[in-house]
């Protein structure tokens, strides 16, 4: 096993491995078919299920596989360095399980929780509205309380998973102003419930993101998450476990572009010298290597805090910021490395590159990421608490 990656102990190796391995042989063959036909690889997340992959960072009492965020992080690299659209699932269903996880009753936990962690369900998160990306605040989706229900209505915009997936984690609104938002976790069969025509995107392709309709959606009160109110300090505070999630997607992303680069780099001769011996090219490597590192570095370091129970908001930021704008370059770079080569479909740099550019748009924008950061600075100073870890 190559030593790139940073691991804690003897059994997170085993499990790398075998994430490594699984990824290999059972993801790789399938990759470029499903993304050349933009087909929604549900099977790939049954066969991860089943695997025990998709609870990962959840306890085992719910029905997850109890590990800290540190190797959880990790896992998800690996699969993101084979393929971005499963990678980023992966993530967005830990972050659909949260507001259930972190605020449901011991009831809900009970009745909900195993199947969603085990695998056999799938889920989606349902935040973000046509005209309130950046802004959750200012969400008109609504949840009227009728009886012994709520009826949802509106629309939800750039659901990852829309239209495939089995529960939607829902914020809507009960009442007026950012503490009028709350948290509901509606199945898919719902009626009223349906999802427009998956987005025609420019990377990852596999990955169905769609708006999502409520039109008089029933839901039993008993699918409220927390109490009235609390569904945006839910959001937001999913919204950092996600933000790591991208950062371990975007470095496994980038890795994948390096791998590649470096095995063409390796083979391919000008001048009757691999590529790889031309300084101009060896430093571009080098350089890629640095950028995958950091983006590594930084993501863990943050998984760290979160795993001590410290605050790990700012940090969450940074290695968003971080790691996807290193993906970026990274895959960029990757492209370079290929020549002409690297510009046509016959390798799968140019998707790389493709895949690299949303991973700094979605989970909020790197601008937003550099707001959160400086407003940290401002109200808390600068020091990290890596004595700490």
């Amino acid at each position: 096993m190559p030593a790139r990656r940073v691991l804690p102990d003897g059994d997170a190796v085993d499990l790398l491995q075998l994430v490594r391995d699984l990824a290999a042989k059972e993801l790789a063959p399938q990759v470029e078919e499903a993304e050349r036909e933009e087909r929604f690889p549900r099977e790939a997340f049954r066969l991860l299920g089943r695997a025990g992959l998709l609870g990962l960072p959840y306890a085992e009492e719910d029905g997850g596989g109890g590990l800290s965020y540190e190797v959880y992080l990790q896992v998800l690299e690996e699969i993101a360095s084979v393929w971005a659209s499963v990678g980023v699932g992966v993530s967005v269903h830990a972050l659909s399980c949260f507001g259930l996880a972190s605020y449901g009753t011991d009831e809900q936990r009970r009745a909900w929780l195993p199947d969603m962690l085990g695998g056999e369900l799938l889920g989606a998160y349902c935040l973000s509205e046509p005209h309130a990306g950046s802004d959750p605040a200012a969400m008109t989706t609504s949840a009227r309380r009728d009886g012994d229900d709520y009826v949802l209505n509106g629309a939800k915009a750039w659901t990852t998973h829309g239209g495939h997936a089995d529960f939607y984690k829902v914020m809507a609104r009960t009442g007026e102003g950012s503490a009028g938002i709350s948290c509901f976790l509606v199945p898919a069969d719902t009626p009223g419930l349906s999802a427009d025509t998956p987005e025609r995107k420019m990377g990852l392709t596999g990955s169905a993101t769609a708006t999502m309709r409520f039109d008089d959606v029933r839901v039993p009160a008993s699918r409220l998450l927390g109490a009235e109110g609390q569904g945006l300090k839910i959001a937001l505070a999913g919204l950092d476990a996600g933000r790591l999630g991208i950062a371990a997607v975007a470095t496994g992303l980038a890795q994948g572009a390096l791998d590649a680069a470096l095995a063409y780099a390796q083979e391919r001769e000008t001048f009757g010298r691999r590529i790889i011996d031309h300084q101009g090219l060896g430093f571009v490597l080098a350089d890629m290597e640095a950028s995958v590192q950091a983006a590594r570095a930084v993501t863990l370091h943050a998984a760290r805090l979160k795993d001590a129970g410290l605050p790990f908001g700012r940090e969450a930021s940074v290695a968003k910021l971080v790691a996807t704008d290193h993906a970026m370059k990274v895959t960029t770079d990757a492209v370079q490395v290929f020549g002409g080569y690297g510009y046509t479909r016959d390798f799968p740099v140019e998707r790389y590159m493709r895949e690299a550019k949303v991973m700094q748009i979605f989970e909020g924008t790197n601008q937003i990421q550099r707001l959160v950061i400086a407003r940290s600075l401002d109200r808390d100073g600068s020091g990290p608490l890596t004595a700490l870890v």
